[in-house]
């Protein structure tokens, strides 16, 4: 039988700076690690709390950094990172400072990069196909609908 190790809540709280320090987390994250240590629920809450009050822990900058991250790097739309924020629990005023660290003309920029790469990589002779697969797969990126439509039609002729 595996016996869990204990730790002090010293221990644990110094455990959980280091795994916001890594990368940035919310606090659904830091709740789910919080649950591989045995913990009552007042030790829980000064840890949150501390973790806060040293700004390990800040959901604000926690939103700008996801956003940021997940436009430049994946490529998503506002729509797909709103949703994601959403099922990490961020307020909905968090939500929208983080969209605002996405630059208007780049997200512009990007829409007609990927679209203009995807349909160069789609092998589907019927044009309407071609947009159905194009239109598919930017909805699936979270862009919005009236966007990939004017996209997708200036692309694709």
């Amino acid at each position: 039988m595996k016996t869990k190790k204990s730790f002090t809540v010293d221990e644990i709280k110094r455990k959980l700076e280091q795994y916001c320090v890594y990368q940035d987390r919310c606090h659904k994250e830091v709740e789910q690690k919080m649950k591989e240590f045995v913990l009552i629920p007042e030790a829980k809450e000064m840890i949150l709390l501390d973790l806060m009050k040293d700004n390990f822990l800040n959901e604000e900058r926690f939103a700008k950094s996801f956003a940021r991250g997940k436009f430049r790097i994946k490529s998503w739309g506002k729509q797909r990172i709103v949703r994601e924020l959403k099922f990490k629990d961020i307020s909905a005023y968090n939500i929208k400072k983080a969209l605002k660290e996405i630059d208007e003309d780049e997200y512009l920029k990007t829409i007609y990069r990927i679209t203009e790469n995807r349909n160069n990589v789609i092998s589907e002779p019927n044009i309407y196909k071609r947009k159905k697969k194009l239109i598919d797969f930017l909805m699936r990126k979270g862009y919005e609908p009236n966007l990939i439509y004017k996209t997708v039609n200036e692309t694709v002729n």
